[in-house]
């Protein structure tokens, strides 16, 4: 069995490769948020069912409607808001709100944070805060809320899948069997809705290609993986870990986008990193 530190570094790569896909797909094509969100929930159910047809698997799927419904408002609200924010004010807000919905539910189940864990989580916050506050502009109302809203859902999402380790259900202990039975219930939610805002649907070629990836590959297999790790975690330490996202982003538009590399982005680098090991190393 792969170790939780692989699975949750392997995890963080696609949860920054879905910012870097949907920047990508919003800003420099034509694709709607509505459509983009619909390709790619579609995708990931096609690929997640594609997987389990060629390993055999069992017909029964796993997950359920509320955690289906949990992963719909997350990838919806994270499309509509970054039409108007800006990816360092998305990330912000996103993972703000994954944070304090995780730890808080931690906290409530009796979770404590040694002092050595406490001056992590800081030091991770401020990194963080010094990579996108310098950048902050002050962000529509409407956007914030969608955004606030979809941390809050992948935060229930990730929380329901701490809780799968704890059934005798085996379709409900796979991670792959939950994953592809909750992309699977999204799918017609997200047509409805397509069909809804059918009159102002964009399709564009490269759009349409990296809402594709983005479902397939680091929506579909990286969930799988996240939900492998989430049982091994914390819910305090699976919070805090999503700190290192919006830094694999950073490093991405370096690589990908044309982004300069500057000393801010580094030093926030080192902080963020240091304080998620911290967190997670020192845990009870």
């Amino acid at each position: 069995m792969k170790s939780p530190v692989t699975l949750t570094s392997l995890a963080m790569l696609a949860f920054a490769g879905n910012s870097l896909l949907c920047r990508l797909a919003l800003k420099q094509t034509n694709i709607d948020a509505i459509s983009f969100t619909s390709v790619r929930l579609v995708s990931a159910a096609l690929m997640l069912w594609l997987v389990l047809r060629i390993n055999h698997r069992p017909n029964k799927i796993g997950g359920n409607w509320r955690s289906a419904l949990a992963l719909f408002a997350y990838a919806a609200g994270f499309s509509l808001a970054y039409i108007n924010l800006s990816a360092a004010t998305g990330s912000l807000l996103l993972f703000g709100a994954v944070q304090a919905s995780m730890i808080s539910y931690g906290l409530w189940r009796g979770e404590q944070f040694r002092p050595v864990q406490l001056l992590g989580f800081i030091l991770a916050l401020v990194g963080l805060i010094g990579l996108v506050l310098p950048g902050l502009a002050a962000p529509p109302l409407l956007s914030s809320l969608l955004m606030l809203g979809a941390g809050v859902a992948w935060g229930i999402y990730s929380l329901r899948g701490k809780s799968t380790g704890n059934t005798s259900n085996p379709s409900e202990r796979d991670p792959t069997l939950i994953t592809a039975g909750n992309f699977l219930r999204t799918v017609p939610i997200t047509l409805a809705l397509s069909l809804f805002t059918l009159n102002t649907a964009n399709f564009d070629p490269a759009g349409l290609g990296y809402a594709i990836l983005s479902g397939a590959i680091t929506s579909g297999i990286g969930y799988v993986i996240w939900y492998k790790a989430l049982p091994m975690l914390k819910a305090t330490s699976a919070a805090t870990v999503q700190l290192s996202v919006p830094v694999i982003a950073a490093l991405g538009g370096i690589l990908f986008l044309g982004e300069l590399l500057t000393l801010r982005i580094v030093l926030a680098s080192l902080a963020i990193l240091l304080g998620i090991a911290l967190v997670i190393r020192h845990k009870k």
